[in-house]
């Protein structure tokens, strides 16, 4: 391993045993018990642990770099939603490092740009066309709405009418940002640690989250728990939850999508 944090894992990464050959891969994911969600969360802690000097630096990197990246107009938008699954994949790959015994680096946040960087983009720019398609739809709810509310007059009836559309608009907006985060969650995983092309990857990781409807419900419902007690003292807890978080995620796919 490079001594070099910074440095672009190489032999590390390319020395852990292929995927396929720990254990049996199930592409379609299976469903796993409502409590798994927690054991997510611990599987993610425990591999922060191992190194949480490291994931903590990882974090700060990241951090940095989306912030230089958003401060590009527009296209920092665009370059930010496109890339993260390549951030993502890297980060994944650090996981299985550290599950098989190695060491994680910061390196390994860059990872995915030499890895299947083209099938991550690809989910990335899946994910963003998503995003667009879900902001034109609440917009044009809520254009409606006002169009609406303006017909109704300026008086109590119109008003009421505009801020229920803004509301509904926000709910929908709500309501189909849920698939597509199911159809992204895995997705990167998928790619880096099984080869799937972009579509199967993100396929495969929307029905495995239906499957697990449940013990995301749970997981989801610690994390909102955790986030408010880790935004407390100056959001500094973000600095384990964080990496855990991002853990988590490989826990979460070694759990649905394998057996031993």
């Amino acid at each position: 391993m490079a001594t070099d944090p910074y440095t672009a894992p190489r032999s590390r990464v390319a020395d852990v045993p292929a995927a396929g050959s720990e254990g049996n891969f199930h592409p379609k994911g299976q469903a796993v018990a409502a409590g798994n969600g927690w054991k997510w969360i611990t599987g993610g802690w425990e591999l922060f642990k191992r190194q949480p000097g490291t994931w903590i630096l990882l974090l700060i990197v990241f951090v940095l770099i989306s912030f230089l990246i958003a401060l590009i107009p527009v296209l920092g938008s665009i370059a930010s939603n496109a890339l993260w699954p390549v951030f993502a994949g890297g980060m994944i790959l650090g996981c299985r490092e550290l599950a098989h015994g190695g060491e994680l680096a910061v390196g390994h946040l860059f990872a995915g740009f030499r890895d299947h960087f083209g099938k991550l983009v690809v989910v990335g720019i899946v994910y963003l066309v998503a995003l667009i398609v879900i902001v034109i739809v609440a917009f044009a709810i809520t254009g409606a709405g006002i169009g609406f509310g303006a017909l109704l007059g300026g008086d109590r009836g119109g008003a009421e009418a505009s801020v229920m559309t803004i509301l509904l608009a926000v709910l929908v907006a709500l309501a189909l940002l849920i698939p597509v985060a199911m159809a992204a969650w895995f997705a990167p995983a998928l790619v880096v640690l099984n080869d799937m092309g972009a579509g199967d990857a993100i396929k495969a990781s929307f029905w495995a989250c239906l499957k697990n409807i449940v013990p995301f419900l749970v997981y989801g419902l610690i994390l909102f728990g955790l986030a408010i007690v880790a935004s407390i003292p100056f959001g500094l807890g973000w600095l384990a939850l964080g990496p855990t978080l991002a853990a988590s995620v490989y826990a979460a796919y070694r759990d649905i999508f394998y057996t031993s």
